[in-house]
């Protein structure tokens, strides 16, 4: 499997020249083979590259920028989708080709693979034992009666708890009722003492008169 990168030789874009040294850089690093088409030069690569970008990831105008990575005839990404699994340490699967023992992504791989394994396991230990959960008559009665006996002791503790609460809303409600006596016991004093006063306003006025 050959690795295509599309590029633009004579860019006038800083920005492509950019991306297009980005990929080519990582590639070398990587010890990948691949294969670059320049589409400045070459017309039959140009057109290529155009017919066989998916629709769905060419840009609005519908022309592709450089660069653009394919394996073989299949498409993989555009820069940003290589940088992305560039990011996530998976290059290899978004070119579609195997990670080299002792890579990031290799590891990460095997990772997945213990897990995947580790569940079939499982499920598979599942399926194989279903007697496992069937329970002997005797044995279930015996963890019945047992089972009955927790309960029974276990309902004690819950029966104080529901009684110191019975108890402290018991309370809360005297505390309430008492501080409502209290401030009517209060205002009736106010009123008693404003009527006082005004009683002795009123005689005040009737002896001066």
């Amino acid at each position: 499997m050959v690795i295509k990168v599309f590029l633009a030789s004579s860019s006038g874009s800083t920005a492509i020249k950019k991306k297009q040294q980005d990929v080519v850089g990582f590639l070398e690093a990587l010890k990948v083979d691949y294969t670059q088409l320049d589409i400045a030069c070459n017309e039959e690569n140009r057109m290529w590259m155009r017919q066989n970008v998916p629709e769905e990831k060419k840009p609005a105008n519908g022309i592709p920028l450089p660069p653009q990575i394919f394996n073989e005839n299949g498409y993989c990404g555009d820069y940003e989708t290589f940088f992305d699994a560039k990011e996530d340490n998976m290059v290899y699967a978004f070119l579609g080709l195997p990670p080299p023992p002792g890579s990031k992504e290799a590891e990460l791989a095997d990772e997945e693979h213990i897990v995947e394994n580790g569940t079939h396991a499982e499920e598979a230990n599942t399926e194989e034992n279903p007697d496992d959960s069937i329970v002997p008559e005797e044995e279930r009665n015996g963890n019945d009666e047992a089972t009955e006996g927790e309960t029974v002791g276990d309902e004690a503790p819950a029966e104080e708890d529901q009684l110191v609460e019975e108890t402290d809303e018991a309370q809360e409600e005297e505390e309430e009722e008492q501080e409502e006596e209290d401030l009517q016991s209060e205002e009736e004093e106010e009123l008693r003492q404003l009527e006082e006063e005004e009683e002795a306003e009123v005689q005040e006025e009737e002896e001066t008169e």
